[in-house]
């Protein structure tokens, strides 16, 4: 995502600056303010999900991003955790390069994972706007909410009898974050289940006559309660606390143990050990960085269709759905690298996300059926050329910007999955010629017809519905240059606080 020679610059800048500057957010803001001294506590052992910045106060790709990161950062609030560490400081560099830091800003995501040592670290990759970090971070939150039927409703209630259980009753089919962050907060305190509507069993059984509605069962053969309080975190969390204490975001700090003696030697030592943490951390690793998270995911490259054959069964029949076709020269070029690393970490991002994606695949411009492909679509066979294609629905776009940086591409991407923009209707007769020449692909999408199977994109892009993000959203330039299509917001600003 950074340009080689401003990593080489970042890096120096960082590793020569003698002294810290002032950290680029100040004490109200809603960024938590991490160090290497509590980053372990605070982000590593947090029961939350946190997305942390990796910054440089004088990186103006850092500054850009600030208005956007503090939206999210109150977006957030009370689901998860949005952090900063100011690698200029020298007591946190050696914690920048031990996250692999070679760029500002750089951004990761810390997730926590039930029965691990340590938490999963992954980098982001999306757009420097609010509701795209919004949405990546909500996407990576831990779901503990029990999915509850009626045909599982006395397990529910039999498990751990005597445990206090709280049940959220609503029209919808999915776990909201705001619910999560509840689960989360009372995780092996309350067990936290989920009934839809049409269990209607269960909702007679509650006497429910109203969406949502969330009860209280305080355990044992004490009758429910029923909360009637605003749909918000903190009285619902009041509400709950009847049964059970929430558990802390983070563990509370150790307490060192030290005698009287020592105390007043603390006390007039203040102002001058304070002078001398900062030289002394410059050469010594914090013990906070000694547990570093290790279990960091990468994106790998994008699959390769190298025959004519398995571009007509992916891509080209009167079965497929949507397909992104990277042509690449023989030899690649810079454009093409970009070009394919930016499809690699965008198939990577919704990975994560669990969001149903279009597959990418890579296609040497060279064999005859991308040859044939590209000539009928007027495409010349040089460089690199990126498609979208639907041979099932008969349309096709091309990726037509000069740059191939992951935010120019993911807007192009966007805007296919929101079926925003002109499609070019695919030349009479490509698809029916292309099925012919096969007649195994033939025969498979037969076998695929006859036993649909669920499609990597899963609904069609017509199908999606989004809300607009609203007008003036601070966005963070992207290093590439790139210009940017309007990102719809899959989080409106307070939909934290729907059930």
């Amino acid at each position: 995502m950074h340009h080689p020679s401003l990593c080489a610059v970042a890096v120096a800048l960082l590793s020569a600056l003698p002294s810290a500057q002032a950290g680029l957010y100040a004490k109200k803001s809603p960024v938590l303010q991490v160090d290497a001294k509590d980053f372990d506590r605070l982000i590593n052992k947090s029961n939350y999900t946190s997305i942390v910045e990796f910054y440089a106060p004088w990186c103006g790709h850092c500054q850009n991003l600030k208005p956007a990161y503090e939206k999210a950062a109150k977006n957030l609030e009370g689901l998860a955790q949005v952090a900063a560490v100011n690698c200029d400081d020298d007591a946190n560099k050696p914690l920048c390069g031990s996250m692999g830091v070679q760029g500002f800003p750089t951004l990761k995501i810390v997730r926590p994972k039930k029965g691990a040592r340590k938490p999963t670290v992954t980098d982001y990759q999306g757009q420097r706007t609010a509701s795209a970090i919004v949405e990546a971070v909500v996407q990576n939150i831990n779901n503990y909410v029990t999915r509850i039927e009626d045909k599982t409703l006395d397990k529910f209630l039999s498990d751990s009898q005597d445990k206090p259980k709280a049940i959220l009753f609503t029209e919808k089919g999915t776990t909201s974050a705001l619910l999560k962050s509840i689960a989360i907060d009372f995780s092996d305190v309350i067990h936290i289940g989920q009934v839809r509507n049409k269990e209607t069993k269960t909702v007679e059984k509650f006497g429910i006559s109203k969406f949502p509605t969330l009860i209280l069962l305080p355990g044992g053969d004490a009758p429910h309660v029923v909360y009637d309080g605003e749909i918000k975190k903190e009285p619902i969390v009041k509400f709950l606390s009847q049964a059970g204490q929430p558990n802390p975001v983070s563990p509370p700090p150790k307490e060192k143990k030290k005698s009287k003696s020592s105390d007043t030697k603390a006390k007039s030592k203040a102002s001058s050990s304070s002078s001398t943490t900062s030289s002394s951390a410059s050469s010594e690793t914090p013990a906070a960085t000694q547990e570093v998270p290790v279990i960091v995911e990468t994106a790998l490259p994008i699959p390769s269709i190298n025959s004519h054959d398995k571009l007509i069964k992916e891509c080209l029949n009167d079965k497929s759905h949507t397909c992104v076709l990277a042509f690449v020269p023989e030899g690649g070029s810079e454009k093409a690298r970009k070009g394919l690393e930016s499809l690699s970490q965008l198939a990577f991002k919704h990975a994560q996300g669990k969001r149903k994606l279009f597959p990418f695949y890579e296609v040497p411009a060279s064999n005859e059926g991308a040859a044939g492909l590209l000539k009928a679509l007027d495409l010349p066979a040089r460089d690199v050329q990126i498609i979208a294609v639907n041979a099932r629905r008969g349309w096709w776009r091309h990726y037509d910007a000069a740059d191939f940086g992951v935010e120019s591409v993911e807007s192009w991407i966007d805007a296919i999955r929101l079926s925003e923009g002109v499609k070019k209707k695919l030349p009479e007769g490509l698809v029916a010629i292309a099925v012919e020449e096969s007649t195994a692909s033939q025969e498979e999408a037969a076998s695929k017809a006859a036993t649909p199977e669920a499609t990597p994109e899963g609904k069609s892009e017509d199908a999606t519905k989004v809300t607009p993000e609203a007008s003036g959203e601070a966005a963070g330039k992207p290093e590439t240059g790139a210009t940017q299509a309007s990102e719809p917001s899959a989080e409106p600003e307070t939909a934290h606080d729907e059930l």
